[in-house]
């Protein structure tokens, strides 16, 4: 008698180092977004600096100012269709545009904030934050840890971003999504120390992080800078401007790859578990 042997299911990789790291880390941003302190909303919150109306706009140049939003989230979707077949890895493919999206829901959450502030409006304004700052934190775990952990961050900073914010607005507890948004940035720093895994997509973190860092500094000075510049343009103007400058590595990464593949240079193909790559296309058999 023969008895058939059914292949045993692939067993699923352990956890890395870099894995296990990240894990604990979201782990304490998570607890400490439960049980910290409650943090109140500033009282003035909604008073910023520059109320000037322009063609009837209300507060125009915070509500123009978006607009580099829009145009980097357009410009993005636009290389990522150009990027050739099998160049870049469906995980990483699908994070890019989720950032790129992201930051459409940006500008326009934003720009309707902006021309009325008031909680309601605030509310769409962090909503649409949620998108790009789950794309890019999947991106950065994506290119330093694994296409895995990439994709797993992404949907957490989705859910927990989101909870946060309908959180907020009914409990007035600004301290989740202070935690979503200052903790991640935190966790994209720690990520940008780790060396770049082999066929990822080449993101400089450091050049997120330092325009992204500006733009808090000017959203907090929005008021004195409004003044040093003898009321030419608010903090919080400027703080729009370099925030969407903060996609500009993302965007030249895509466009590095787009070109180095036009000039013939081997592609990144996905291999194995984890995200693993080999450079080429079909391994060679040898004579």
């Amino acid at each position: 008698m023969t008895f058939a042997v059914s292949p045993c299911p692939a067993r699923r990789q352990a956890l890395t180092r870099a894995e296990t790291g990240l894990l604990l880390a979201v782990a304490a941003l998570l607890a400490l977004a439960l049980f910290g302190p409650v943090l109140p909303a500033s009282a003035h919150q909604h008073a910023f600096a520059d109320q000037r109306a322009l063609w009837g706009m209300p507060c125009a140049l915070d509500v123009l100012s978006n607009l580099p939003f829009a145009m980097a989230g357009l410009w993005g979707l636009a290389l990522l269709r150009r990027v050739p077949q099998g160049a870049l890895d469906a995980p990483t493919q699908a994070l890019a545009a989720l950032f790129f999206v992201g930051l459409l829901c940006t500008a326009g959450g934003s720009m309707l904030y902006h021309w009325q502030p008031q909680d309601g409006g605030l509310l769409w304004d962090r909503m649409g934050m949620v998108l790009p700052f789950a794309g890019l934190m999947g991106l950065a775990a994506a290119s330093r840890v694994s296409l895995r952990s990439g994709a797993a961050l992404a949907a957490t900073v989705l859910l927990a971003g989101c909870v946060a914010v309908v959180g907020w607005s009914r409990s007035g507890n600004l301290l989740p999504w202070a935690v979503v948004q200052l903790g991640g940035m935190l966790v994209v720093l720690a990520l940008a120390c780790l060396p770049r895994r082999e066929g990822a997509l080449a993101l400089h973190l450091g050049a997120v992080m330092a325009l992204y860092a500006l733009a808090k500094l000017f959203e907090a000075a929005d008021h004195p800078v409004f003044e040093a510049t003898a009321q030419w343009v608010s903090g919080h103007t400027l703080k729009h401007l370099l925030a969407a400058g903060a996609a500009w590595p993302v965007l030249s990464a895509l466009a590095a790859l787009r070109n180095s593949v036009a000039q013939g240079a081997p592609r990144a193909t996905p291999s194995g578990q984890n995200g693993a790559h080999t450079v080429g296309g079909a391994r060679r058999s040898r004579a």
